[in-house]
Parts: C-alpha cells; structure tokens; sequence
C-alpha cells in the first residue's frame, strides 16, 4: 500500500463491510450469531492493519440498521452494535489506533442505527463508561447537511468535549449523500465552518482535512483539484473575519453584525 502511495502518508483507513453481500442485514449489529463473528473478525483485521500502517480506523457503520418496521429487535441490534464497535475500538487501542466513527442517516440501510451526531455520542460515552476512550468523531459534512445538521456547531461541541476527530470535506444539496465538490453548495455554512475549525486550532496536532468525495459526472483528479483550492480559498476568507469582533458579535446574538464582518472579509466595501 505504502508503495503504491508513492512516498505519501496514510492518514486513515475506512472499514467497509456494507460492500459483503453477506452483511446485507447487518454485520456488527447481526442476529445471526456466525455472520456477527465473520464482521467482527474482518474489522479485526483492519484494526490491525491501522495499527501495522500508524493509521487512524475510520468505522462507518452504513449497513447497521433496518429497511423496515417491525423488522428490527431494536435494544437487541443496538446492544450488539455498541458492543461491536466497543470490541473492534479495543482491539485499536491495542494498536495506539483511534477510531473515527461516521454517522449517516441512511444509505444503504434505510434506517442506519447511528444516524445522528446524538446516537454517535451515545455510542461514545457508553463505550466510555466501559474504559475505552480512543474513539472520537469523523464528520462526513454531507452526512451532517443531509440530517439538518450546522456544521460549526457540531465542530464547536466536538472540539469542546475532545472528540472532534477527522473531516470528510464535500458539499451537496442536502437530500442524498452527492458528494460533491468541497464549497460547490452550502458555502456559508463551510465557511462557518471554517471559522470554528481555526477556533479548535485543528491541524495543529496533525489533524488531516480529508474529502469524501464522488464525481459522478466530472473528471476526478480535476474535482479532488477544485476541492483543494476551494477549501483553500474559503479557509483564507475565515482567517481574514475578525474573530474577536465576531466573537462579540455572537455573545450578543447579533446577526447582523456578524454578516457585516462576514461580508467585510470576503470584500464587501
């Protein structure tokens, strides 16, 4: 894999189990005590090679969840998938590997059971009730968009309480998982953004702004291309807003105010 990489690091691997047919109705969260064994010993196995590569483990659990009611034993899937992803964090740690969980809505199960940025802290100060604590989050900014959710808000509470863990950089419309260009739609929300990531000083200890991106139409090298120089644009926007000003601004609730300093800094005379 290194060499493939050409001399280029690797930052995090992502798990994908949704891709084997055979965990088409769960793998983590499966009632099907030998298929749960099978899921948990492939993710094992990634755990594993994190740690042999000094990777992060990205855990998307996109094909834990249900298609229908009355379809699912809810407590039941949900304790097997805590547990799941509990088992599959303490073998990381074994590894000096944390793991980033990825919420979605839905896609490809209908209803994913750790859908929301709530269940995915649920998750989280469960497992560490139970002494494991190398788990934080991987916002998927689509992800977030798709369940109405603000992206500097959830970087803000993520940061605050240590768990703000990777970035999955894209845009969309807000109503399927587009994955598109970085800045293409929900510009003032990345640029908030933007903000609150200055804010968290993320980067600065080696935090990565990672894309999840699909061009489904364009050439890929050329949207990966605009994705970097956009984000690097609207970054440099958020570097320019006066950050005490806005920081006042906000302790009054002053919206217009903010957009005064918002709008100065992308040029506004």
């Amino acid at each position: 894999m290194r060499e493939a990489l050409d001399g280029h690091g690797i930052y995090a691997l992502a798990s994908g189990l949704h891709l084997d047919p055979r965990f088409a109705k769960g793998g983590l969260s499966s009632p099907n005590d030998a298929i749960r064994a099978e899921a948990l010993r492939l993710s094992f196995e990634a755990a594993d090679l994190a740690g042999e590569l000094g990777a992060a483990l990205i855990v998307w659990p996109g094909i834990e969840g249900y298609n229908y009611p009355f379809q699912t034993p809810y407590a039941e899937s949900w304790r097997r998938f805590v547990d799941g992803i509990g088992q599959v964090a303490s073998r990381a740690a074994e590894h000096g590997v944390t793991v980033f969980l990825e919420h979605k809505n839905s896609e490809p199960a209908m209803k994913i059971l750790m859908r929301n940025i709530g269940m995915t802290l649920h998750v989280i100060h469960t497992l560490k009730a139970d002494g494991i604590d190398n788990v934080k989050v991987n916002m998927d900014w689509q992800h977030l968009l798709m369940n109405g959710e603000n992206l500097a808000e959830y970087a803000a509470l993520l940061a605050a309480e240590g768990l703000l863990g990777h970035q999955h950089a894209n845009s969309g419309w807000g109503t399927f998982d587009d994955d598109n260009m970085v800045g293409a739609t929900a510009f003032m929300e990345t640029l908030e953004l933007a903000v609150e990531l200055r804010r968290a000083r993320y980067g600065e200890n080696g935090e990565r702004l990672g894309f999840d991106l699909y061009p489904y139409t364009e050439d890929a090298v050329g949207a990966v291309k605009r994705s970097v120089l956009q984000w690097r644009f609207i970054d440099g926007i958020a570097a320019k807003i006066d950050d005490a000003a806005l920081r006042a601004a906000q302790q009054e609730k002053d919206a217009v105010r903010a957009y005064e300093l918002v709008y100065a800094a992308l040029g506004e005379k």
